[in-house]
């Protein structure tokens, strides 16, 4: 087992318990709507108690498993089973693991094709209905559906689901989910199997499957468009957008396959940091001038845009303060126990003084997105290529397919400012293979800046160039970045100058820092943090502002990410614990961050 402590596990323990009794007793786990920006009202949540099975051997179909034979444990999804929150909290390797459930399709619902949809299930998902095949999925962090219509009976129906995983193949992304039995350095336990809601919905033959918002502030505009999930041969589509309950927009139009509807409106009132302003709009597809589908969403009008060596927000210039935001929970690894949790969260950032994060290493939950949205909290889009051996051509493809269905997904959040699609890439990668990822990502999505790889070599030129510098004293930090103050520029990089495609004046982010080890009285020997441990909360909280002003100061650095928001298992570089309780007064380090940046003013 992990040595993260004997007293944590201890206590992690009674919650196997906890969480037992609450599945019996009704309680269903993480019931909110998990799909907030595309809202339907009618739907059914299948968190909760599932029978459950491991299948060390990958022989689960043959020996039956399809038709709900062999299923021995019980299981609460969403949780993966290596946590305590799942009532397994099993460590080791598990090749295939598999879910087996009755489902029972409520009467209303007859005559409309059924959705059932996976948030995120890692890695490779199978999905049998009355012991018939439906689909499958790969990828660990991204959302999909299968039309299990066809294959249902009036009453009750058996759904059983096989997740099978191996993130040492080197084809699978797998972020910091660690490749040895134990967690160790930044690499901590790993999430195997559904690890977000599965939930079900009924829609019409032809139905409403997606829309994006494209903002245009300075116009007072949003480009809407809406995609049905076929061409329809009738039908009107209708978009009706308010702010405050007051409406801003009304337009209807024949319905398409594919809708686009130049949203006008009068005294904009536009997203910002810790300024959440945000369009509700209603979209209704009508058939016979009977209502066939109907959803709610959002969005926010604001602008990012980079000139020069400044990147800017709604046209002013904009010094990012983020902080490295890794996704995981004592209890629920890459599962929120709550949605509350995810919220908070974001709520601790804010007190901190930071106005956004880096999602580091994972794709996260969108309903995390709702609430940096909701709040006004500025995020990177990042993604879990940790895993995945980039020197094996074929990596592109595996990368591709996931990163095309998480930009898909994200793209019209208005708290998502930026795309990294790889994180600290050296070495042995096949050629092109970066490149190609990078202009992947700005074809997908052309209206916001992206890196091609943060920390380690840049390959291609990206919109904005940025480094790692873990440093911890003081002066020599500000004189690796001191170069920036010359002409022509020298950039810090960190390593590796003559591999790295040339600084060419773009903004300058410093997006990993600090990682200071703070973890007084704890004895584990596996802990660990950057640099030697500061001797006194006062040699603390000096560094991080020395670190911190070396940026600020700086008139051509445009952002910081610290690392890290909380600590994680062994590593304990966090301003909160793993457990989200502060080491310090928040406020020490609201009033170091928020002051004014050099490249502000």
């Amino acid at each position: 087992m992990n040595k993260i402590s004997v007293s944590l596990w201890g206590m992690l323990s009674i919650i196997f318990a906890i969480s037992a009794t609450l599945a019996v007793a009704g309680t269903l786990p993480l019931p909110e709507y998990p799909r907030p920006e595309m809202v339907r009202s009618e739907w059914l949540c299948l968190n909760g108690q599932w029978d459950f099975a491991f299948d060390f051997s990958n022989s689960g179909e043959e020996k039956g498993m399809p038709q709900g034979k062999g299923f021995d444990k019980k299981i609460i999804v969403p949780f993966a089973p290596e946590s305590p929150l799942s009532g397994i909290g099993f460590l080791d390797f598990m090749n295939s693991v598999w879910y087996k459930r009755e489902i029972r399709i409520p009467q209303n619902w007859q005559g409309k094709r059924i959705l059932l949809h996976f948030e995120a299930s890692d890695y490779k998902t199978t999905a049998w209905v009355n012991g018939k095949k439906v689909g499958e999925h790969e990828g660990g962090y991204t959302p999909f559906s299968f039309d299990i219509t066809d294959y249902l009976k009036p009453t009750e129906n058996l759904l059983v689901v096989k997740v099978f995983d191996e993130p040492r193949s080197g084809l699978q992304p797998s972020g910091k989910q660690s490749p040895r039995l134990e967690s160790y350095s930044c690499l901590y336990r790993r999430t195997t199997g559904i690890w977000q809601t599965l939930w079900m919905e009924p829609v019409e033959d032809v139905h409403i499957q997606s829309y994006r918002v494209i903002p245009d502030a300075d116009n007072g505009e949003a480009n809407v468009l809406v995609y049905l999930n076929r061409a329809p041969e009738d039908g009107e589509l209708n978009l009706q957008v308010t702010f405050g309950g007051e409406k801003k927009f009304n337009a209807s139009k024949k319905a398409e396959k594919i809708n686009y509807f130049q949203v006008k409106i009068k005294d904009p009132e536009l997203w910002g940091i810790r300024q959440p302003h945000l369009y509700e709009m209603e979209i209704i597809y009508a058939k016979d001038k009977q209502i066939a589908d109907k959803v709610s969403g959002y969005f926010g009008l604001r602008k990012i845009e980079i000139i020069g060596n400044k990147i800017f927000l709604n046209n002013r210039p904009l010094f990012m303060r983020l902080v490295l935001d890794q996704g995981f929970y004592p209890d629920g690894i890459y599962t929120a126990p709550s949605d509350e949790a995810l919220k908070r969260d974001i709520e601790i950032s804010l007190g901190l003084g930071f106005d956004g994060a880096r999602l580091h290493q994972r794709i996260f939950e969108r309903r995390f997105l709702y609430w940096a949205d909701k709040l006004g909290y500025i995020v990177w889009g990042e993604f879990a290529d940790w895993g995945l051996d980039l020197s094996r051509p074929e990596s592109f493809l595996v990368f591709a397919k996931e990163w095309t269905e998480a930009m898909e997904r994200d793209r019209s959040h208005a708290s998502l400012i930026g795309w990294c699609p790889l994180n600290e890439k050296w070495g042995n990668i096949f050629t092109g293979v970066v490149e190609s990822i990078f202009r992947l990502t700005k074809l997908l999505d052309p209206t916001r800046p992206a890196i091609d790889a943060s920390g380690g070599y840049h390959f291609i030129s990206p919109d904005i160039y940025d480094s790692h510098n873990y440093e911890q004293d003081a002066e020599k930090f500000r004189q690796a970045f001191n170069g920036l103050l010359q002409s022509p520029a020298k950039v810090y990089i960190g390593g590796g100058e003559e591999k790295n495609v040339p600084y060419q004046g773009q903004p300058y982010f410093v997006s990993e820092y600090g990682g200071i080890w703070w973890n007084p009285g704890q004895k584990d020997e596996k802990a660990w943090g950057y640099g030697a441990r500061p001797r006194t909360t006062e040699e603390f909280i000096q560094r991080y502002k020395e670190l911190t002003e070396a940026l600020l100061s700086n008139p051509q650095v445009a952002g910081f990410c610290y690392t890290q928001l909380y600590d994680i298992e062994q590593e304990v570089n966090g301003l909160y614990t793993f457990g989200r309780k502060p080491k310090f007064d928040p406020g020490i380090f609201r009033r170091i961050n928020q002051q004014k940046a050099a490249i502000e003013k």
